[in-house]
């Protein structure tokens, strides 16, 4: 890491018109054309970063359960698990699957 001589935040590194990398500071502009980087310049976007996917087919024997009565069938024991659905000051949601017909509900606590 490298920082701004002149306001102290982190140089990023740039390409010039030659295709040269170096460092420069995008919050002053300041550029530092005299120490070249010595790195490869890449760009990575990663769209699923937060993105969960519940495998609906997954073995459900793997969860943990809880003596939940379910809304729809009667039976008394549940699947469950937490997930972070609203802010981060929220509580997280709590998600309950029935063992017995794969009804699936939500807690919010």
């Amino acid at each position: 890491m490298k920082f701004c001589p002149k306001c102290s935040s982190l140089m990023l590194p740039k390409k010039d018109a030659k295709k040269k990398a170096f460092w420069y500071c995008n919050s002053c502009g300041h550029g530092d054309k005299k120490s070249e980087v010595d790195a490869k310049l890449t760009t990575k976007i990663d769209h699923g970063a937060d993105l969960q996917v519940v495998d609906e087919s997954a073995e459900d024997s793997t969860m943990p359960t809880c003596e939940a009565e379910c809304e729809k069938c009667g039976h008394g024991v549940s699947y469950y698990w937490s997930q972070q659905t609203r802010s981060s000051d929220e509580p997280e949601t709590r998600f309950l699957k029935c063992v017995n017909c794969k009804h699936t509900r939500r807690e919010y606590q």
